[in-house]
């Protein structure tokens, strides 16, 4: 199939051919030659396409589409009425819901950069990033207004307000109360959203991620994730990350029906895929492992039967993680990997994950991924290399000046990985996350999908610590199922059935929980250490 042929079945898919009255189609149309591919493109559009459908269903209730274009149009006016000008920073540190979207769009629209921060930002980290970003605006949710503590209170928005939110301090919708709703015109400078790294070893980087040229990034998407048009999409993975950002911006282009929720729990996203009847739900690993160890009795009342895509990414999926997810729920897990600077790389399906566990997936459209040696020389297909990757979501560099590596045009990913005889990647593990152990060259990947698939342990990361004899050796944190007792010589004799000798655990120490962000990585840095 050409590109042509393939572009269009996947606008037909999507319901970007999907008959519209002329007037809404022409309406839709102009959106997109003024603003270009982008977040303020794609809401109005989806105003002039659908303007009665609703858009987010929220903690707050429903908005249609026409409202939400119309809000997002009342808080460009006030933030241009505050002196927010093109090229202006605007910091953003909120969970999901409208507020929000309608935030991160009316910067967009005012020319503005968002400033996507993690909710686990500490107080030190948001004025510390505020400074070096020179953020001349923040806009947090109530909840985080102790973390916001060294901003300068005049600088401070509230996003989501509660009924005894301070009397001194604006809220997104207060600003809005009043204004117009109509459209602003083009700004001298397109808007930007810079995405944070996960900051798991240190203070997060800015990656500027730039909006795409045209719609091959689309056909690239939709093409491996097949959404279809005006479907419900619940978006269980924070937004501030770019995994449950491209699901939102890119799937504006289908005018769906977004479900949000300010806090995720397993079982309030059972209840939303059934009372809405989605058919996609955005997560990252660790949300589908909380969903697994539900009571059996609240999955077996649960009816998920509409669910035709589970879309996850944000850390590996550890084990056999996506068939257990599988057996319970449907055959609907969609494994995207990538990472912020990166963009995608290769994006597993349900046949894929059943067919090879522990796939990393085939390259989507217009995707070139290869495996490269230290030298920059491609490896013969089943052997061990650095994964290099090109495609159409430019990488705009870091917000210091700093930028990725790249060999033969493509860009190093940070992971080394290998092909399989069927063209699935496999992802080893970070290229520096690798250790030497009495000579031999080991993952702590491999011991990780191993020892999580032990009945009694419910979370698991291994990393590299010093060893006098073997020089490095592993070592695994691990975590027990409620009621059950594991030793460590339980542990390590499992190990020994299912890893090589020089990947059974050197070190083991038992914790309560892992430190992980909202993404599900593990924060490295709080782990304790041994003695």
């Amino acid at each position: 199939m050409n590109d042509v042929s393939y572009s269009l079945k996947v606008f037909k898919q999507i319901g970007l051919l999907k008959p519209v009255a002329p007037h809404r189609l022409l309406g839709a149309g102009l959106q997109l030659a003024k603003w270009g591919p982008g977040l303020p493109s794609g809401v109005n559009a989806a105003a002039k396409r659908f303007p009665k459908q609703t858009a987010i269903i929220d903690d707050a209730g429903e908005i249609t589409w026409s409202e939400l274009a119309g809000q997002v149009n009342q808080l460009t006016q006030a933030l241009k009425e505050r002196g927010v000008e093109p090229g202006d920073s605007i910091a953003v540190l909120s969970r999901n819901h409208r507020y929000m979207i309608v935030a991160i769009v009316a910067v967009m629209q005012a020319g503005g950069r968002v400033l996507m921060l993690n909710t686990m930002a500490s107080r030190s980290q948001l004025g510390e990033l505020a400074r070096r970003e020179d953020a001349s605006l923040v806009i947090v949710d109530q909840e985080f207004l102790e973390v916001a503590q060294d901003v300068d209170r005049s600088l401070v928005v509230l996003g989501w307000a509660d009924d005894d939110a301070p009397d001194d301090l604006p809220s997104v919708a207060s600003l809005m109360a009043g204004q117009p709703t109509s459209a602003h015109a083009k700004p001298s400078r397109h808007g930007q959203i810079i995405i944070f790294t996960s900051g798991t070893t240190g203070l997060p980087k800015g990656a500027r991620r730039e909006e795409p040229k045209d719609l091959k990034p689309l056909i690239a998407f939709f093409g491996a994730i097949p959404y279809r048009g005006n479907s419900t999409v619940v978006i269980a993975a924070p937004l501030f990350h770019s995994w449950g950002l491209i699901n939102f911006a890119f799937g504006l282009s289908t005018a769906p029906t977004y479900v949000l929720r300010r806090k995720f729990s397993p079982q309030q996203v059972l209840q939303d895929v059934e009372r809405y009847r989605a058919e996609v739900l955005v997560v990252v690993p660790l949300m589908m492992q909380r969903m697994i160890d539900l009571d059996p009795a609240v999955v077996e009342k649960a009816d998920v039967s509409s669910l035709r895509i589970t879309a996850s990414s944000g850390s590996a999926l550890a084990g056999d993680l996506a068939n257990r997810y599988m057996d319970l729920f449907t055959d609907s897990v969609y494994n995207f990997y990538g990472a912020t600077e990166t963009g995608w790389v290769t994006i597993a399906s349900p046949t894929d994950l059943r067919e090879a566990p522990g796939t990393a997936g085939r390259p989507p459209f217009r995707t070139t991924v290869k495996i490269l040696d230290p030298d920059g020389r491609e490896v013969p297909q089943g052997e061990t290399g650095v994964i290099h990757v090109g495609n159409d979501m430019p990488f705009g560099g870091y917000t210091d000046g700093n930028t990725k590596s790249f060999a033969e045009g493509l860009m190093h990913s940070g992971d080394v990985g290998y092909f399989d005889e069927d063209g699935r990647l496999f992802v080893s593990g970070r290229d520096d996350d690798m250790i030497v152990s009495g000579g031999e060259n080991v993952f702590p990947r491999e011991l990780e999908d191993a020892l999580i698939d032990h009945p009694d342990i419910t979370d698991v990361v291994v990393t590299g610590v010093p060893d006098q004899t073997f020089g490095q050796v592993l070592a695994a944190y691990v975590v027990v199922r409620d009621g059950a007792s594991l030793s460590e010589d339980d542990v390590k004799q499992y190990a020994k059935t299912h890893v090589a000798r020089f990947a059974v655990p050197g070190r083991l120490m038992f914790l309560d929980e892992l430190p992980r962000n909202p993404t599900g990585k593990v924060m490295k840095r709080e782990l304790p250490d041994f003695e």
